[in-house]
């Protein structure tokens, strides 16, 4: 009997310490979540202004009309500070199918629409926009790294794009042009392509989605957008903006749908028939892989890719001019524009000059948290940039350049570096031809004109390129055949900083593809030439009999 007993409390108190350990378990595990879900910064109160935009700690990376995600789980890091700001939980390939169907479906809708009424929609969203036109840029500093002025100047890029579409809304349109068949009238109809897959990159997670967005809309397209995978919380934030005007108009939500994910996701838009242009803005490398995936299944493809941007001074250029150009060209954005100067190519004879007033001026340059209001530069976007900058200024020393200015990773807490400038390199060395998404400028001296144009064109990218001078008949040769082989070619201005009037884009390994303004929405169309006989009579093109 007394054994029996023995055990009954041995066993009552082992379920009692289990139950101790359990608790205990749970308590720490409820602590430690507990300590996470602090530490996120959404939960600090200096940030509390990030659930205006409708985020939390856990964001839905889906959305199709609703918003689900059951894949990945994602972090979203400050670039400031290195420290997490939400998740994201991303898209899977199930996902990312039901998503495509349901894309496809609000089509059918959004198809039926007249063009101005499209533009109208197009319109609230802009409005929509400029609401939260703040906090958003907020957002954009917050995650991405770039200064707040130039967050909040990247959602008015979105704004003013919409402007733009509505106008185009009531003018798009072919010509009717003279047949040559008595009694036939010749004419040219566009229609919208369809579904546009949109996939853009970190450094314009919200104006480069607007550029495609506000004209493949109105053009009568739907939308599917993969943003950067880190930069989820601002694709999930600009979606519940726009989600919210196709709701109020009870609209498909789809018509504008969403998949956070990695490159499964983006392999699946490059090879999916059903997409029927798909936007790629990214580097050089990744874009050759999607623009061969797509053709490989005759698609259409729209690139915007990398640039190897030079800004030329001629002997006659106003230095006034050129200084604040360079620094704001080479320094903006921390380097990580497609179109940031990467090249400064100067005349022998204002070489020195130009070069002791650039590096005075970046030494200048305000240094800090980029949603300080005075600062000018900020951090990289990831801690891999930083990497690059260091072997980037690695290799240009070891291939022959001097650090004139900068060249360290800075002491503090996030991705910062040194805005550098480095002379004495020879125009071919390898360094200089390689796109490094960093504020590295790389100085190079010529004598003659043409040795200029030639430096200028003689790297594989050409987005944007510029020269200083007074000289008329110059400015003509650059803008001419013999000139710049560039998308962007530009006099007494920047590299960066394109107008949304204008087509964006670049040739050669940039891609060739054009957004934005000008006749870009071409790109979201397909073109018929339809010929109409009213008369009762079959004449045939050419004077060919067949009778």
């Amino acid at each position: 009997m007394l054994p029996v007993l023995m055990q009954r409390c041995l066993t009552l108190t082992f379920a009692r310490h289990s139950r101790l350990l359990l608790r205990h378990k749970f308590a720490t595990v409820h602590c430690q979540q507990t300590a996470a879900m602090s530490s996120l910064l959404i939960n600090q109160p200096k940030y509390s202004w990030l659930k205006e935009l409708g985020l939390s700690e856990d964001n839905h990376g889906v959305y199709n009309g609703s918003w689900v995600g059951s894949g990945e789980v994602v972090t979203s890091y400050c670039p400031a500070n290195n420290e997490p700001i939400a998740r994201v939980t991303q898209a899977t390939l199930a996902e990312y199918e039901e998503t495509v169907q349901k894309t496809k479906e609000a089509w059918k809708v959004w198809a039926d629409i007249p063009a101005p009424k499209r533009g109208e929609i197009v319109r609230q969203i802009g409005d929509a926009l400029r609401k939260k036109i703040k906090v958003l840029g907020s957002l954009v500093s917050l995650e991405m790294g770039k200064i707040y002025v130039e967050g909040v100047g990247e959602v008015q890029e979105y704004v003013d794009i919409c402007d733009y579409a509505v106008g185009l809304s009531r003018m798009i349109g072919g010509p009717i042009l003279p047949s040559e068949r008595p009694g036939h009238a010749l004419i040219e109809q566009w229609n919208p392509v369809g579904l546009v897959g949109v996939i853009t990159a970190f450094n314009f997670p919200v104006a480069v989605y607007g550029w495609n967005n506000a004209l493949a809309l109105t053009c009568g397209n739907v939308c599917l957008w993969k943003g950067a995978p880190t930069t989820p919380l601002t694709s999930v934030a600009v979606t519940k903006i726009v989600a919210e005007v196709l709701e109020a108009n009870n609209l498909p939500g789809a018509i504008c749908s969403m998949t956070c994910g990695g490159a499964d996701i983006g392999t699946a838009m490059a090879k999916d028939e059903r997409v029927d242009l798909l936007s790629f803005t990214g580097s050089t490398h990744v874009g050759k892989m999607v623009g061969m995936m797509v053709q490989e299944r005759f698609g259409r493809k729209l690139l915007e890719l990398g640039g190897n941007n030079a800004i030329i001074v001629f002997e006659d250029a106003d230095l006034n001019l050129v200084v604040p150009s360079a620094v704001f060209a080479s320094v903006g954005t921390a380097g990580q524009r497609c179109t940031t100067t990467r090249r400064l190519i100067l005349h022998e004879s204002v070489h020195d000059t130009v070069v002791e007033r650039v590096a005075k001026a970046y030494k200048q340059v305000r240094i800090g948290d980029p949603w300080d209001p005075s600062t000018l530069y900020g951090p990289l976007h990831t801690k891999q940039a930083v990497e690059q900058y260091q072997s980037a200024i690695e290799q240009a020393k070891q291939q022959g350049g001097t650090v004139v200015c900068g060249g360290k990773k800075m002491d503090r807490p996030g991705n910062y570096v040194e805005p550098t400038i480095i002379t004495g390199l020879a125009h071919d060395a390898p360094i200089v031809h390689t796109e490094t998404f960093v504020p590295i400028l790389y100085v190079l001296k010529f004598k003659t004109e043409e040795e200029a144009f030639a430096l200028n064109n003689e790297v594989k990218q050409g987005l944007s390129s510029s020269i200083f001078t007074k000289d008329m008949g110059r400015v003509f040769r650059w803008l001419g055949p013999k000139g710049s082989d560039c998308g962007i070619v530009n006099v007494n201005i920047p590299t960066s900083g394109a107008e949304i009037g204008g087509a964006f884009g670049g040739e050669k390994h940039t891609g060739g593809g054009r957004e934005s303004g000008s006749d870009s929405w071409k790109q979201y169309m397909r073109r018929s030439t339809c010929t109409i006989n009213y008369s009762k009579d079959l004449p045939l093109a050419q004077g060919i009999k067949f009778e």
